[in-house]
């Protein structure tokens, strides 16, 4: 029986971390940023985490 691939795209986007959380890049931060204030842009710069339903999807394509 062959093996489910791991989703290459989506690895490339999230980071699971030793806890088990799944973090993911905030949207935003790319373009435009001139109009954005400081304060915005610092926190567009963090990493957020997944909720409990992205993430338990997310990690059945990940870790399979």
């Amino acid at each position: 029986m062959p093996k489910q691939k791991t989703h290459k795209g989506l690895t490339k986007r999230v980071k699971i971390t030793a806890s088990g959380k799944v973090m993911r890049r905030r949207a935003g931060k790319s373009h435009l940023l001139s109009k954005k204030n400081a304060k915005h842009r610092r926190r567009l710069s963090t990493s957020a985490a997944l909720n409990s339903t992205m993430a338990r999807k997310i990690k059945a394509k990940i870790l399979n």
